[in-house]
């Protein structure tokens, strides 16, 4: 631990919500299991998109809304590093920043959550679905457009508890969310990423710091999982290629073996109507190259088209 001497006390900045915390609280445990003799502390934070809880996401300005405090902290010298779902951070961090560790990834698929239905192709005609997400809304619609698409916003125990109340059919969510927080219970039955292709880092939980703190960004290196980072690398990098966010219905997923990687993507127009998928292959080592050459392919294949037509 030389490398690490100097440092005494880590903070981590979070968000308040039960799923932020337990994401929180586990990257303490392994931080203090790895450097004994440092201090770990917790920052509990309100974020603009905890606070804005009655509008969609992508008309109040994405996922970021959710990171964006977080950073802030970072930049002040509040906190040292944040922890944030990889599936939520904006493609360009905030200057001078870096993801320095992305732990193993949790199951990446997305949980249909139902007190009556066993799966989706179960519900009857006109159902009702709640769900946060255009990604999901957009797969759901190409398979089912007979169904009712309704948004569905708050913490994961909140949108259980508006499903148990029957303001929907079914519900939408993140498996590894579910998983984590003790509710595996509730899931009643996982979208084969066939389906439904996951969003860019689901999943997966990211550490971000400033680039210059070498020493911490040193630390933080012993909590990478390598084949965990190079996919959600290759993921982003189709999403940044694409102008990826929240307001756009876009999913990458890709599987390391090896050395090699497969890479799937799917871009789709928000009633489903319009979709447009494809995969490739490359070195898991080039994993922004590969984003890349899925991204052109997915351009090729009418994506330009259909987010050009998005308001």
């Amino acid at each position: 631990m030389s490398a690490t001497a100097s440092l005494r006390r880590i903070v981590i900045a979070t968000r308040e919500s039960a799923l932020a915390l337990w994401q929180a609280h586990e990257v303490q445990k392994l931080l203090a299991h790895a450097c004994p003799g440092i201090e770990v502390l917790i920052l509990g934070m309100t974020t603009e998109g905890d606070r804005k809880v009655d509008s969609s996401l992508a008309k109040i300005g994405g996922k970021g809304l959710f990171v964006k405090e977080l950073e802030e902290a970072i930049a002040r010298g509040e906190a040292d590093v944040a922890v944030h779902s990889m599936k939520d951070v904006p493609m360009d961090l905030l200057a001078g920043h870096i993801i320095a560790a992305t732990l193993e990834r949790a199951d990446p698929r997305d949980a249909f959550v139902s007190n009556t239905y066993s799966e989706i192709l179960a519900l009857p005609h006109g159902a009702c679905v709640g769900t946060s997400s255009l990604r999901r809304e957009s797969q759901v619609r190409a398979a089912r457009p007979d169904l009712r698409i309704e948004p569905l916003r708050g913490n994961v125990p909140t949108r259980i508890r508006k499903l148990d109340e029957g303001e929907y059919d079914g519900i939408l969510l993140a498996a590894a969310g579910l998983k984590r927080l003790g509710l595996e219970q509730r899931i009643t039955a996982l979208l084969p990423t066939e389906t439904s292709l996951p969003a860019a880092g689901q999943g997966a939980i990211g550490i971000e710091c400033r680039a210059d703190r070498r020493e911490l960004v040193q630390l933080l290196a012993a909590l990478n999982h390598s084949a965990t980072a190079l996919a959600v690398r290759a993921e982003r990098a189709v999403a940044r290629a694409l102008a990826g966010s929240c307001t756009v219905p876009l999913a990458a997923y890709a599987e390391v073996t090896g050395d090699a990687m497969r890479l799937r993507g799917y871009v789709g127009s928000p009633d489903g109507t319009r979709t447009a998928r494809d995969a490739v292959e490359g070195p898991a080592l080039e994993p922004e190259a590969t984003g890349i050459a899925l991204a052109n392919r997915l351009f090729e294949a009418g994506a330009a088209e259909i987010l050009a037509a998005l308001p």
